[in-house]
């Protein structure tokens, strides 16, 4: 099996651009079903997640050509299915975003449940609930999701319960294609939907407000490929300026090809826990010290502009380091502190309680073999490996290939002592 080894204690120094943004690159291929022809997408993260939802794609009919390593072109002229199979959807969740636009195209879709990190139950009745406020039915039985809209999508009035990325994103989908005016209230506002908003409107919808609590759809009768280039992965971005903080060398560690602006929140917490965060004079990107003497923090996962849930692993990996007691509390997922268990064998001392997890600073890691519990945890457990005290094996790594590319490559050109390795695999001994 594949497994990540981290030697601990070699400080990083130097710059490293993240990729494009798996969450925003996702919804994007989907939304290209909207459009028959040739849609290119620029700056796409090569990552396992992309690969899948190439898949997706091309079994409904769609071609899709590598112009280069970040360069899909998309032709979803000859998609002539409406189903997202099984198979695919249960190896990631964002595949239910296909939904939407197959709404607004034909008036009909069949989707499998979706699967993707153990995070939780992840319940979709939001998409279900807003779908059906545009006049979709809906059959859910045998493990699929029957949506019918045969008889044409409505603008209406939508508020939601929550407000969840998924749910805007496939509200907003359909909604281009509704007949009148679509009004989401309690909208997700992460950057990624803004990023989405920007393309269909290049497209030809007409949407406003995306990036605020309200988002206006005008319907119109059809949409138009573009070339569109995918905004920079802000969670990439934090993950390394996190690495930074950890051990960074007198120069920091540089992170671009991302808006800072994206990470207001995750800043403000790190500044509040002693970490010295520098922006580029361009405003291209941020510059982290190491943090000699780290602070506690209370943290609570919050929809955007609050702290997002996917920094949250990465932050428990500094806060547990802290010179005094944290709280992290997760809002999001119910699952989220797998991570935390995996921690605690690398030496660190936290107590799950419900949905709070009580962080008791430690002085070190040391290095120890941990498991990968998804992806975000993965990447956080390597984060520890490279403060620890000896060498830390990551497995399960296949979590981390789904939303970071080359992430061992990144870290080893930050002087990183880490290395991608196959290792016997217990289990088939």
């Amino acid at each position: 099996m594949d497994i990540i080894r981290v030697e601990g204690g070699h400080p990083l120094e130097g710059t490293v651009r993240v990729s494009g943004a798996k969450n925003s690159a996702l919804k994007l291929m989907a939304a290209t079903l909207l459009a028959p022809g040739t849609t290119t997408l620029t700056n796409v993260p090569d990552i396992s997640d992309v690969h899948v939802m190439g898949k997706v794609l091309k079994r409904m009919g769609a071609r899709i050509e590598v112009v280069d390593k970040h360069t899909l072109a998309i032709d979803t002229s000859g998609v002539d299915s409406w189903e997202a199979p099984y198979e695919l959807v249960a190896k990631m969740r964002a595949s239910t975003a296909v939904m939407g636009p197959l709404l607004g195209r034909f008036g009909k879709a069949k989707i499998a449940m979706p699967g993707g990190c153990n995070l939780g139950a992840r319940k979709i009745d939001m998409h279900i609930l807003g779908l059906e406020a545009l006049g979709v039915e809906f059959d859910t039985s045998h493990g699929y999701i029957h949506a019918d809209a045969s008889k044409g999508l409505t603008g209406t009035n939508v508020t939601l319960e929550f407000a969840s990325v998924g749910a805007t994103e496939n509200l907003i989908m359909a909604a281009v294609r509704a007949a009148g005016t679509t009004v989401i209230d309690n909208a997700a506002r992460e950057p990624e939907i803004v990023d989405l908003a920007c393309m269909l409107n290049e497209m030809g919808a007409q949407i406003q407000g995306a990036g605020t609590p309200v988002v206006t759809v005008e319907g119109v009768n059809e949409l138009h490929p573009v070339t569109h280039r995918v905004v920079g992965d802000r969670i990439e971005a934090g993950t390394f300026l996190v690495a930074g903080a950890l051990v960074a060398g007198p120069a920091g560690v540089t992170v671009t090809g991302f808006s800072p602006q994206h990470l207001g929140m995750v800043i403000r917490k790190m500044e509040a826990m002693g970490v010295r965060i520098e922006t580029l004079p361009d405003g291209s990107g941020l510059t982290a010290h190491r943090a000699e003497h780290i602070a506690p923090v209370d943290i609570q996962t919050l929809p955007f502009p609050g702290f997002p849930t996917d920094m949250q692993a990465q932050a428990m990996t500094l806060s547990a380091l802290a010179e005094g007691n944290s709280i992290i509390t997760e809002n999001i997922f119910e699952n989220r502190f797998m991570f935390a268990s995996e921690l605690v064998r690398m030496g660190a001392d936290i107590h799950i309680e419900g949905h709070h997890a009580m962080i008791h600073g430690v002085r070190g890691y040391s290095g120890a073999p941990v498991t990968s519990p998804d992806l975000r945890g993965g990447a956080a457990l390597v984060l520890a490996g490279l403060i620890a005290e000896g060498t830390t094996d990551v497995s399960a790594i296949h979590h981390i290939d789904r939303g970071y590319e080359n992430f061992v490559e990144k870290l080893v050109g930050l002087d990183a002592c880490v290395e991608r390795t196959t290792v016997p695999d217990p289990d088939l001994d």
